[in-house]
């Protein structure tokens, strides 16, 4: 399976998801490993660093210094990799909120890093977006 590139289809079904627990931004510098133990959401390897994303009690157990105090928002429709602006209509709308946002694109699912404190409005206005797009239940 693929995944939707349909536009209107995927902001209709995304169907968002916030999920328990506040997340946090690690960065390791380069050579640094990975402390024991700790199970990250995400790992990226640039040339600056190795940038996890884990819990925030997982960093701190960790010793990791962290930034970003964020909720995940998973965004339940099986996305292309190869589908084209729905990232972009999706941030678009909480940038004109005044929100920012981190995305992640995994194979299945696209995922948001939002503000721990305007999670539940990030939830509002993507629940909007759906519902103007003809939200698919």
């Amino acid at each position: 399976m693929t995944g939707e590139t349909d536009l209107k289809t995927l902001l209709a079904s995304m169907t968002p998801e916030l999920l328990d627990g506040i997340h946090v931004f690690a960065t390791l510098a380069p050579g640094v490993s990975q402390p024991k133990n700790l199970d990250p959401v995400m790992l990226f390897r640039e040339r600056e660093g190795t940038t996890l994303i884990v819990t925030e009690d997982a960093a701190e157990a960790a010793g990791l210094s962290a930034s970003f105090r964020c909720r995940m928002i998973t965004l339940n429709v099986h996305s292309s990799l190869e589908a084209v602006g729905f990232l972009a209509a999706i941030t678009t709308r909480l940038a004109a909120a005044g929100m920012g946002v981190n995305p992640v694109s995994a194979f299945y699912h696209d995922h948001l890093f939002v503000p721990a404190e305007r999670a539940e409005e990030a939830m509002v206005l993507l629940r909007g977006l759906a519902a103007e797009n003809g939200q698919v239940e």
